[in-house]
């Protein structure tokens, strides 16, 4: 499975058709002509929308369709901190929005009964909670279920076996808890498929999510609450590797972020090709997203870090996470970055410690 990261800026491209023009069953001209004009602006979402059509056919004829999710929120930590987006769970449908992160499985929202889910936010979305018994398609999934003993093969799930319930119990980086038990019940989408224009059809599948009944931590708080966390690991129980054993999406998303303020971005399960776009290979048979993070290099300089910092492990590696606001580095990689950064910013500008951290005050706009 692959996560496509980008920088979301948009980019003007040439789109051309390819017309055949046949005689007695052979081409005898073939000429180019523009999908969109030579001059004026063209929306990114038309390129994308072009651009997902075509893949969708592509997509179609061996793995299914595509799958596109609206995203919102932006990387800014004085204004949300977090992206996230809405599904559609039960019968009938209700809205969940929920945090996107590839850093964890499983797909969780607030249960009915919950303890400690926070019932208003300062982002302008609804919180709902989860009610099974409200849901006509919803059941339990029980100990002796396979798709339970694939969860705790993975450590996603753990089992009661006096009452014979399927749970589990999370702890994040931030020290945030939630815990729980699985339900099997729909997850309703939106479906690209190909087959001359693109077509989209409301669909559903399903799918198992955790009802979570507690929550500590920043889970907690309103300032940036959401319904759940939308866990887009590789492991069983994750949403994505659920529609891919059904034959339903592709075993592979693409995750583009918007780099500024407005935020946003796409998310799809399948495919999406962006012009300019930078790849690098994950590192295979790794629990989460890791890479083979080289060295770090400021103002063009490359540091003086040893290689083995960034080394991958069971334990260790640089890993792709979503979930997470900020960038972390090992300490033997942070001080030398640090140092190197504050050298680099000029001595006019005022620093600022704050809470043991470097900060720097400018009263004009600049470029990183």
């Amino acid at each position: 499975m692959a996560s496509s990261l980008s920088r979301g800026i948009p980019v003007l491209v040439a789109v051309f058709s390819l017309v055949a023009v046949l005689c007695d069953g052979f081409p005898t001209t073939m000429t180019l002509e523009r999908a969109f004009p030579v001059s004026g602006d063209v929306e990114l979402s038309q390129l994308i929308a072009r651009d997902r059509a075509r893949h969708g056919r592509m997509l179609q004829s061996t793995t299914g369709g595509i799958v596109d999710f609206p995203v919102h929120g932006t990387f800014n930590p004085f204004l949300v901190g977090l992206y996230y987006t809405k599904v559609q769970l039960g019968s009938p449908p209700k809205d969940f929005y929920v945090q996107i992160d590839t850093g964890s499985d499983v797909l969780w929202v607030s249960c009915s009964s919950c303890s400690g889910c926070p019932s208003k936010t300062d982002l302008e979305i609804p919180l709902n909670s989860f009610n099974p018994r409200s849901s006509s398609s919803a059941s339990a999934i029980s100990c002796s279920d396979q798709r339970c003993t694939k969860g705790i093969q993975s450590s996603d799930a753990t089992c009661s076996a006096q009452d014979n319930q399927c749970s589990y119990s999370f702890q994040y980086g931030d020290g945030s808890t939630t815990s729980g038990y699985y339900v099997s019940d729909s997850f309703h989408f939106d479906n690209v498929q190909g087959g001359g224009e693109s077509q989209t059809a409301n669909s559903s599948a399903a799918v198992v999510f955790g009802c979570s009944t507690a929550v500590s931590g920043q889970l907690t708080k309103t300032d940036r609450a959401v319904n759940g966390i939308f866990g887009f690991g590789q492991q069983s129980l994750s949403v994505i590797s659920q529609l891919a054993s059904q034959g339903i999406t592709p075993k592979v998303f693409s995750h583009c972020l918007k780099g500024d303020d407005a935020g946003g971005g796409i998310l799809v399960l399948g495919e999406i090709m962006e012009p300019n776009m930078i790849y690098t290979p994950l590192v295979p048979s790794q629990s989460h997203y890791n890479l083979n993070l080289e060295s770090i290099s400021v103002n063009g300089q490359e540091l003086n870090i040893d290689p083995s910092v960034f080394a991958t492990s069971s334990t260790g590696g640089t890993i792709i996470d979503s979930g997470t606001t900020l960038a972390y580095l090992a300490e033997k990689a942070y001080e030398p970055f640090v140092t190197a950064i504050d050298a680099a910013v000029s001595q006019s500008i005022q620093r600022v410690p704050a809470k043991d951290n470097q900060c720097y005050l400018v009263t004009s706009r600049f470029s990183s």
